[in-house]
């Protein structure tokens, strides 16, 4: 029982919303993936639609290996879109590739949490790498320096998340907005691919919740220590 830490109950809790979550947008996009819009327009070509008609010329579309790889990138100002959605004119991935130009959107309109989001990446990237092994030798050492430096470079993965929800959801509403407006997408096939946003989106959430968990069972372990 010395080693029993009833505190791994908040990873554990964080583990299962992310399978939940995962096993959600897998299985929504999965479903979608099998209904074609009727428009027969492929993803990459809804894609090119609505970068022009938001007046976006200097975005490149590629195509990317992998399942649900799906991104924007602000720095090369390219597009990318996996290769279930790449050539595909399902509903599910139209609305991928309708929710990536919403990122491009919002570059190009300068969305606020967006720029701020792209700024704290370096910050977001070394929290990872440095955060827990810095808070160990700090423990080991009695050194509380180190581990409040630890926790705080921990915080900014949960700050990152935090940050990342009204990007990805923003993106959502301008892709389905659009989508709609334009006549891409019929009322009822826009419905699917809301579907498959809306899953999507909850698996950022349970990405932030579990970080939010695990940065609180660090905040817990130390002030017990403490």
């Amino acid at each position: 029982m010395y080693f029993y830490d009833g505190t791994y109950i908040l990873v554990i809790i964080g583990l299962v919303l992310s399978m939940i979550a995962s096993a959600m947008v897998n299985s929504t996009y999965s479903r979608y993936s099998k209904v074609y819009s009727r428009t027969g327009r492929r993803a990459e070509e809804v894609a090119a639609m609505i970068l022009q008609g938001a007046g976006i010329y200097d975005v490149s579309i590629e195509r990317i290996s992998g399942n649900l790889t799906d991104h924007y990138s602000p720095k090369e100002k390219v597009l990318r879109l996996s290769d279930s959605v790449y050539g595909s004119s399902s509903v599910a991935a139209i609305g991928v590739a309708a929710h990536e130009c919403g990122h491009a959107i919002q570059h190009a309109k300068g969305y606020v949490p967006l720029t701020i989001r792209s700024a704290i990446v370096p910050l977001a990237t070394i929290g990872p790498k440095f955060s827990i092994p810095l808070i160990l030798i700090g423990l080991i050492f009695s050194f509380q320096g180190l581990v409040t430096v630890g926790i705080v470079l921990f915080s900014l993965i949960v700050i990152f998340q935090l940050i990342t929800l009204p990007v990805e959801f923003n993106a959502s509403d301008r892709a389905l907005n659009i989508l709609g407006n334009t006549g891409m997408l019929y009322p009822d096939e826009l419905g699917g691919a809301k579907k498959v946003l809306s899953a999507a989106a909850m698996t950022y959430v349970a990405a932030m919740i579990a970080s939010a968990l695990q940065l609180l069972r660090l905040v817990m372990i130390f002030g017990r220590r403490k």
